[in-house]
């Protein structure tokens, strides 16, 4: 299973990452830790990458992509991965999908988790408000303007992939804002399905779905014909219907009528 998760920063990716991980043995590819590991390990990438990410700057796509097939490439990832954090933009895409298809490997699918900004604001806030009630450090992204920020770098650099893997029928989007196990739930509805299903941007729940399949499989019932009614001589027949008698033809009525005053 090869899967992809996209959503704006606190959309809950990470959390199903790791349940997704738990679930179906897959590993989770997070390129900065990637990155970080390649260079403390002083790999020829990470020697590659080091003075680029002491700079600040964002590492080449290519060096990126190479980092994930190294990684694609150990035992452990041999049942499959889950992407959380890249790619970030569409060339990244093309890139990871050049890099697969080098491999005979395909992705199985792609998931939105589509949330609300203005609620994510207010969860932070929150969360900041709970956090200093207890007496505890706020933690580095527990700021809501740094979350502002981010929120539009990604309707800038990666909300454009909703469209890119929509168009290759990749794309399934689920409720971001439900709890997390329903998300969970929903997640893993989808991937039970067989992957021709696996084609429609509608937020999915298990139970909305199940409920329009059964919809789809009840069928109009044609109307009842009501029975004939059955006169009291008929029924005494066996409920055989007479057929009408033919009325007799105007001409013939006319010549009883005359002969009828020759008599007289």
């Amino acid at each position: 299973m090869r899967l992809i998760l996209l959503g704006p920063p606190g959309a809950g990716k990470g959390t199903q990452a790791q349940r997704l991980v738990a679930k179906h043995g897959i590993v989770q590819l997070s390129t900065g830790d990637m990155l970080r590991a390649a260079v403390a390990a002083g790999t020829p990438v990470g020697l590659q990458v080091k003075d680029i990410m002491e700079r600040g700057d964002l590492c080449p796509d290519d060096i990126v992509v190479s980092i994930i097939a190294d990684r694609i490439a150990q035992p452990d990832a041999k049942n499959g991965f889950v992407l959380d954090g890249f790619p970030r933009t569409v060339a990244q895409a093309e890139a990871l999908e050049r890099m697969l298809h080098e491999k005979g490997l395909d992705l199985d699918g792609v998931v939105e988790l589509k949330v609300d900004e203005a609620q994510l604001l207010r969860r932070i806030e929150s969360r900041i408000r709970q956090t200093l009630a207890r007496g505890e450090p706020l933690r580095k992204d527990d700021d809501p303007e740094v979350l502002k920020t981010r929120l539009d770098a990604y309707r800038r650099q990666t909300a454009p992939l909703i469209h890119h893997y929509r168009e290759k029928n990749l794309l399934r989007a689920v409720d971001g804002m439900a709890p997390v196990d329903e998300v969970t739930a929903a997640i893993n509805w989808i991937f039970a399905k067989p992957k021709r299903q696996i084609t429609s941007t509608k937020s999915a729940t298990p139970q909305k779905t199940q409920t329009k399949l059964q919809k789809q499989k009840k069928k109009a019932k044609p109307a009842a014909r009501k029975p004939a009614r059955v006169s009291g001589s008929a029924k005494a027949r066996g409920g055989r219907v007479a057929a009408p008698k033919k009325a007799a033809p105007k001409k013939a009525a006319a010549k009883g009528a005359k002969k009828s005053a020759k008599r007289r």
